[in-house]
Formats: C-alpha cells, structure tokens, sequence
C-alpha cells in the first residue's frame, strides 16, 4: 500500500540551492515541525541567529 512508503525527510540548501544537510527519514505521518524538532533543526537556527 502507498501509506507503507511515505517518509518525511527535511533539506537545507544555501541560497544558491547546494546541499548543506538531508535529515534521516521519519515516516510519513511525522508531522514537519516533529521532525524539524526531532533533527535538531529548531535549535540549530536559533543557536546560528537564522530565522525560521
């Protein structure tokens, strides 16, 4: 079924659109801003001064 291949993965490129970090994979139902929580991204921009 569809439902038992769906990740949630979160991506932060620079402004030039190059790669800077790939998230592992939550499943699908993971809500972005668990996620974002879980990987430490929340905490990472605001210790860096980078709005979200």
């Amino acid at each position: 079924m569809l439902h038992d291949v769906l990740m949630n993965v979160h991506v932060l490129a620079d402004p030039a659109g190059r790669l800077l970090w790939t998230s592992p994979a939550l499943p699908g139902s993971a809500h972005d801003l668990t996620a974002a929580r879980t990987h430490g991204i929340i905490d990472a921009l605001t210790t860096a001064d980078i709005p979200c």
